[in-house]
């Protein structure tokens, strides 16, 4: 059975990729900040049929957390096979990159761009004892510099000084990743679920939690021959839903 770690995985979007994976076979980690919290989650879900889920403490920002962590996975699985970094904060609005503080915007860097980096390289070492390791990388079109760049985008207007600037760093950071692991059996992706209405936005956004983990799913669970170092987005219409950068 395979073994996935989902962090931020306790409600939104990281909880229905949780259920949808936990329905496909494999054995799920909810991460969460709060593990009473996770706990509670996960008893409401065994209840209602789910199997093979378990909450897992893990602040991406807390080293000693995420070291808490890896040793409780590798203890019980001895490996991991995927993972995905799906912790994420919005920060303050607005987002001004004229007088938004910096301490305001370190403090989405340390979530979004630092802590899946700490993540990631805290538990690699389990996924390569995997035969075919997974890292997703949950990312936004607001990550996207080519888009941004674009007046005719429909999102062009959405400027975010710390938010969008932290997952355009974690895309070049998959970039960076995905080429040191090309000749193992990995694939690390960046995948953005699309505008999905969730507590993230208020609700605001077209899309549902079940197409955007759907979609992270699809381009997660992938065969060997599947593409690496790629940016997939639900919001993009073309069948490949690759995104530009």
């Amino acid at each position: 059975m395979k073994s996935v770690l989902i962090t931020g995985a306790n409600r939104s979007i990281g909880l229905e990729v949780a259920k949808q994976l936990s329905e496909k076979g494999l054995f799920v980690y909810l991460g969460s900040r709060n593990l009473e919290k996770g706990e509670a989650i996960v008893a409401d879900l065994l209840k209602q049929g789910f199997k093979n889920i378990k909450a897992i403490a893990i602040d991406v920002t807390q080293p000693e957390s995420i070291s808490a962590a890896k040793d409780s996975i590798e203890k019980e699985q001895g490996k991991l096979d995927i993972l995905i970094n799906n912790a994420g904060i919005l920060g303050n609005s607005p987002q001004m990159a004229v007088d938004t503080p910096v301490n305001h915007i370190q403090e989405v860097f340390d979530t979004n761009f630092f802590g899946v980096i700490s993540v990631t390289q805290a538990f690699l070492d389990l996924l390569k004892k995997s035969e075919s390791p997974r890292i997703s990388n949950i990312t936004s079109g607001l990550g996207s510099l080519t888009l941004h760049s674009d007046p005719s985008w429909k999102y062009y207007q959405v400027k975010t000084a710390a938010y969008g600037t932290s997952k355009a760093a974690l895309n070049a950071y998959t970039i960076v990743l995905a080429y040191e692991l090309k000749d193992l059996p990995f694939k690390v992706n960046v995948i953005d679920p699309g505008y999905t209405a969730t507590d993230f936005n208020h609700h605001s956004g077209p899309g549902t939690v079940e197409s955007a983990a759907s979609f992270i799913i699809k381009h997660t669970l992938t065969d060997d021959g599947a593409l690496s170092g790629q940016f997939y987005s639900n919001d993009i219409e073309d069948e490949t839903g690759i995104s530009p950068w």
